[in-house]
């Protein structure tokens, strides 16, 4: 049963997991391969991204930014499709992002 329609990133995935069934044992397995924080840290920098109250940051962008940790703004622009950030609003994100590498 679905409670919540919230976009989350592959660290805070794990905790929804089950970790007994064969096929969830799949999922986390992917999930470890490609992510890069863990579930609280991918919270805190969640958290960071937030309170940058940047009105152009959707909820898909936080996660897609948490899950690739981009580390140049060429990086970043590519997670923008629909927007375009500008060079302060870039440089306080990719700062956030440095603070969990």
């Amino acid at each position: 049963m679905i409670k919540n329609n919230e976009p989350l990133s592959m660290a805070e995935i794990n905790e929804y997991v089950k970790k007994d069934e064969e096929s969830e044992t799949e999922i986390i397995g992917f999930i470890k391969k490609f992510n890069k924080l863990k579930a609280k840290e991918a919270k805190e920098l969640r958290n960071e991204i937030e309170n940058l109250n940047i009105i152009k940051i959707k909820q898909e962008n936080t996660v897609k930014i948490i899950d690739i940790l981009p580390e140049t703004s060429e990086e970043l622009n590519k997670i923008f499709i629909d927007v375009s950030l500008d060079e302060d609003e870039t440089k306080k994100i990719l700062e956030a992002i440095k603070k969990f590498k």
